[in-house]
């Protein structure tokens, strides 16, 4: 039941060189409301593939949380402060706490300590620790995770700090600089658009073997010319250097660069993998799987399987599109801001309250769905395309179709989207062409991006079922 853009956030993994460790926030309903309940939780395990143990509840008091393996063994809990008491006139981002955990007993010890209230950048969070030649490094993010995004560092020679801010402070942000929030903001209306990757920031560091560094971190890539970004966080490298004792990027400055060198110094490659190579899913067997989701609950538990009718994929129908608790979805990213998606499925509806098709989704308040359904009147099959922004509904094409076995398709060619089916072997429009911004970050208010997939509805009984034989994603140029 929990809202778009929460559950697990902020995932953090870290090796002791015994076990591995991973730790995490779940919220509930921070996208509805200040994000008050934010519990911590670590699991650890031996092998990355598991087992995994069960999850020890650590703390409350703030999300993005990482555990630093120090020097001497011991090991520490970072994560910033939700200080609710400031959300309406102030800033909630309390700091940065810091606290030791106990591994063999696991449970935290002592009392949490605020070793940094941030910069003034503000809204301190996603802290990690890290030590490098002498000294304790606090790498943060700041300034929220939208377009004013940014990377902070600090040091201390006492893991308890104080801490210093780097001089050259923010070390990464695509609006480097010391300008206020308001200045980026009017900067942004004046501009109109956008270039290269936009909201940088919430890094960890990585050293390699071969003595190199790197820094990850979040990002964005909008629609050209559109403060609108369909495929949510995304995940780039910057290479680093130590320069008197700062980390700083090798390309120089504190905008993020669209390549990284890997391999020889010589060598460039880009950020992002490269656009992907078209794709063609069967349901033979569950490789599919690698490359879809499901919303909520695991697959097993949501009336899919592929053991009743080998070579398709049987999806049971259950809640409707809006559903937060038991909705038969199974859909893959949007990983291009050009591409196209279709499926060829099987189903026999004999109620308006049966559905199945293809979903082009942001979360439940936004998104838009071409499916077939039923229709009393006429007492035959339809097609239907249905649109729904923030919340409200819209009908925006309904066409009769004969005939079991049906073939629908997507185009998306950056801000405009159309649906189209396939009969007698011609491809037909379904409806008008939409607009992609509605399922952006920005419109939204999230950060998961954009998924493609199929579903099915049943709002009687959950016995209808639909059929699907396949499901194709290209990319392409435009």
């Amino acid at each position: 039941g929990i809202t778009g853009s929460d559950g697990i956030w902020a995932p953090c993994l870290s090796y002791d060189g015994d076990y591995f460790y991973l730790i995490y926030t779940v919220t509930h309903s921070a996208r509805e409301f200040p994000p008050m309940d934010t519990p911590n939780y670590l699991i650890r395990a031996k092998n990355l593939k598991g087992p995994w143990s069960d999850p020890v509840y650590l703390n409350s008091s703030g999300f993005d949380p990482s555990l630093f393996h120090d020097r001497s063994g011991r090991k520490y809990l970072v994560n910033m402060e939700w200080d609710y008491r400031r959300t309406e006139n102030g800033n909630p981002f309390g700091g940065i706490l810091l606290q030791e955990y106990d591994a063999r007993n696991e449970c935290l010890i002592g009392e949490p300590r605020k070793i940094f209230l941030g910069t003034e950048i503000g809204s301190t969070e996603g802290p990690h620790l890290y030590w490098h030649d002498g000294y304790y490094y606090l790498i943060c993010a700041e300034g929220g995770t939208g377009w004013f995004h940014a990377v902070t560092a600090a040091r201390s020679r006492q893991i308890e700090g104080p801490y210093e801010v780097h001089p050259q402070n923010p070390v990464l942000s695509s609006w480097a600089g010391s300008r206020t929030h308001g200045e980026a903001c009017r900067e942004l209306k004046e501009r109109g658009l956008v270039d290269g990757l936009q909201k940088a920031g919430h890094a960890s560091l990585i050293d390699t073997p071969d003595g190199r560094w790197y820094m990850a971190h979040l990002c964005a890539r909008p629609l050209p010319g559109m403060l609108s970004c369909p495929m949510g966080r995304e995940t780039a490298l910057q290479e680093i250097i130590w320069k008197d004792g700062w980390p700083v990027l090798r390309a120089g400055g504190q905008l993020p660069q669209t390549e990284v060198f890997i391999g020889r110094q010589d060598d460039m490659e880009t950020c992002f993998v490269p656009s992907e190579s078209p794709k063609r899913y069967t349901f033979n067997d569950l490789n599919f799987l690698e490359d879809f989701q499901t919303l909520r609950i695991p697959r097993e538990m949501t009336g899919m399987t592929i053991e009743e009718r080998p070579g398709f994929l049987r999806i049971y129908g259950r809640e409707s599109i809006f559903s937060r608790f038991e909705q038969a979805l199974i859909a893959r990213r949007q990983t291009e801001l050009c591409f196209r998606a279709g499926t060829c499925f099987e189903f026999h509806p004999s109620s308006f309250q049966h559905s199945a098709g293809l979903c082009y989704r942001y979360d439940e308040k936004n998104q838009y769905y071409a499916f077939v359904s039923y229709e009393e009147e006429t007492q035959g099959n339809v097609l239907c395309l249905i649109s729904v922004c923030r919340g409200k509904m819209k009908l925006l094409c309904q066409v009769p179709v004969d005939g079991d076995r049906f073939e629908l398709e997507l185009c998306v060619r950056n801000e405009k989207a159309q649906f189209s089916y396939i009969k007698d072997g011609e491809t037909r429009t379904l409806g008008p062409e939409v607009p992609v911004e509605h399922l952006s970050d920005d419109y939204a208010d999230g950060f998961t991006g954009c998924f493609v997939g199929m579903c099915v509805q049943d709002l009687r009984s959950r016995k209808v079922y639909a059929d699907f034989e396949s499901f194709r994603y290209e990319p392409f140029c435009f």
